[in-house]
């Protein structure tokens, strides 16, 4: 790593941290930095399940508060994030690397239109339970419980939006806050992240530099996630995805 590329990824991974805890989706800002270093795409993935971990862990004890009361809900979510992390890190693994480079841009595509998109998913998940809050149950019921699992296999393979999408479920089926929502999302993410990262320790190669420098910038941007804006968050996002979803259409 050059000393340009040191600070890039210490930055990367303070944005992806702070990203993480207040929207979702700081994997499309460290994929392409890791990619722009020279690291192929599968181990930049596996590098960056690692180094993500403290910045997720530090964003959930941000939401203590929220998370108050709620270990009988969050222990059941997080069995199924627990399953569908395993099964995606497996399916990165098993899978040909070329498979993974094929299905990487579409991925990064989709995740860009959830971001993108999130302030319009978010009002019309609002708009409909308002409307039918017959619908929501306390745990969230077995579409909650399913759609989770699903949605931590995508974030198992490739965690773009994985954040996103979470909240667009948990906000469907659950009667809670925008900020509850947010923290059960931050304990989601770690534990697949985490679960993936264990799984990856023992097949897989890291590049070691990589995991230090977005471990350390992803716990400093996690603490000071809540005082940025979505806003701003999201259109950083967006723009950094985008340059990466270029470098990888053209190969």
């Amino acid at each position: 790593m050059t000393p340009w590329e040191i600070p890039a990824v210490f930055a990367a991974g303070l944005a992806a941290g702070a990203v993480n805890t207040a929207v979702g989706s700081g994997t499309l800002i460290t994929f392409p930095v890791l990619l722009a270093t020279g690291l192929s795409p599968v181990t930049a993935t596996v590098s960056n399940a690692l180094g993500l971990i403290p910045g997720s862990v530090s964003g959930a004890l941000g939401y203590r508060a929220e998370l108050r009361g709620q270990r009988r809900r969050l222990l059941r979510l997080c069995a199924g994030a627990l399953v569908g992390g395993l099964v995606g890190a497996t399916l990165l693994l098993t899978l040909p690397a070329s498979a993974f480079e094929t299905i990487v841009p579409v991925l990064v595509g989709a995740a860009l239109v959830l971001v993108a998109f999130q302030p319009l998913i978010g009002r019309r998940v609002r708009r409909r339970r308002e409307n039918s809050p017959s619908r929501t149950r306390p745990d969230g019921g077995p579409l909650l419980l399913v759609g989770l699992t699903l949605a931590s296999v995508y974030g198992g393979y490739f965690s773009a939006a994985q954040g996103v999408i979470y909240v667009s479920l948990m906000g469907m089926t659950l009667d809670e806050s925008l900020q509850r929502l947010n923290a059960y999302k931050n304990v989601l993410v770690a534990t697949v992240n985490a679960v993936a990262a264990l799984f990856f320790l023992a097949v897989a190669h890291f590049d070691w530099p990589s995991v230090a420098l977005i471990a350390l910038g992803s716990a400093l941007g996690g603490r000071a996630a809540r005082r940025l804006s979505p806003r701003v968050l999201r259109t950083l996002i967006v723009t950094v995805g985008t340059v990466a979803l270029i470098q990888l259409v053209r190969g």
